[in-house]
């Protein structure tokens, strides 16, 4: 069996995946929303903290499985800093106390294997991340053949949602509070501009349609109701720009298969308008089970499962954190 260990950023995870069957025989996560959604967002340092107390009472249940594992995988890029270290250390040590190799692995390839859980990798596809972090575009041939075609110049698709609900006083994370709010929203009430719409680039730009979000909540002022509009609005134009861009793409690139992974791709609104989008190409859609979707360790465990089959370990005195990291 391989150990798995996620500390990207504020969930804290460890899964354990049965190297022969690929069957995920331990699965836990503990999210860290409620201590950071007073601040309207991740506090780096508070994370760490969180991570350093929840991930070893994780670990504690994981004993009995200790004299079966053949590695222990960890999250060491991208991610934030002081986070990625929790995670890395904890894997270090389990290396040293058992005498297993480590493999070291990216957390955006993890997302892409968060639609292999428990399956068989189905390569080639073109896929979509989208989280609070990303958002880009790529080919993807296989586990070491992944090419990005696009990428957002500024904010993420997901970032922008956690930064209009923090203008708005909703909370954190932001995605599912906007989503449920646009529900009763008037999408057209509000006509604000779809980024780079005239722009020949195939990249993606959320800091415009931030700040149009931000004056229209200014100018809502106490009137709350409006606020629904302004979010059905929103992710209206979010996710058209997605759309426009992807479709652009698509006249010289066709998909056959397209998935979409990252925590934003939980976003129902967004899903249905890709599904229309695929329609005239009649291609296949690939999406993550909703559980896998936001950062986990199980998809960190798949990716090791391909990677330890492949003999693609990790030196543990090389193996650092990079945090900045991209594909």
């Amino acid at each position: 069996m391989i150990l798995s260990i996620e500390s990207s950023c504020d969930d804290s995870a460890i899964a354990i995946t049965e190297i022969e069957t690929g069957k995920l025989v331990f699965h836990k996560k503990i999210s860290q929303e409620i201590e950071h959604s007073v601040y309207g967002g991740v506090v780096p340092e508070l994370a760490a903290r969180l991570h350093a107390e929840t991930l070893p009472k994780i670990l504690e249940q994981t004993k009995p499985y200790f004299s079966q594992l053949k590695a222990v995988a960890v999250t060491s890029s991208p991610g934030l800093a002081v986070t990625l270290i929790e995670g890395v250390t904890m894997a270090k040590a389990i290396s040293i106390a058992l005498g297993i190799p480590i493999i070291g692995v990216n957390h955006l390839v993890g997302h892409i294997y968060s639609l292999f859980i428990e399956k068989e990798t189905t390569f080639p596809l073109t896929v979509l991340l989208v989280s609070g972090g990303h958002t880009q575009v790529m080919e993807v041939k296989s586990l070491t053949d992944i090419k990005t075609v696009a990428k957002s110049m500024d904010d993420s698709f997901g970032e922008s949602f956690d930064k209009v609900a923090k203008m708005m006083g909703l909370g954190y994370p932001g995605g599912p509070l906007i989503q449920e709010l646009a529900k009763d929203g008037d999408r057209l009430k509000y006509n604000f501009t779809v980024p780079l719409h005239q722009s020949p680039l195939i990249a993606f730009s959320y800091s415009g349609l931030k700040n149009a979000v931000r004056l229209a909540v200014e100018e809502a002022g106490e009137n709350k109701e409006l606020y629904k509009d302004i979010a059905a609005s929103f992710e209206h134009i979010a996710t058209k720009h997605l759309t426009m861009k992807l479709k652009k793409y698509f006249k010289t690139n066709p998909p056959q298969r397209l998935a979409i992974v990252g925590g934003a791709s939980a976003n129902l609104y967004l899903r249905s308008q890709i599904e229309e989008l695929l329609k005239p190409y009649n291609a296949e859609l690939l999406l993550s089970e909703l559980q896998y979707c936001s950062d986990n360790a199980a998809m960190i465990g798949r990716v090791a499962l391909d990677m330890y089959k492949q003999g693609d370990f990790s030196e543990l005195k090389e193996l650092n954190i990079s945090p900045k990291s991209q594909l």
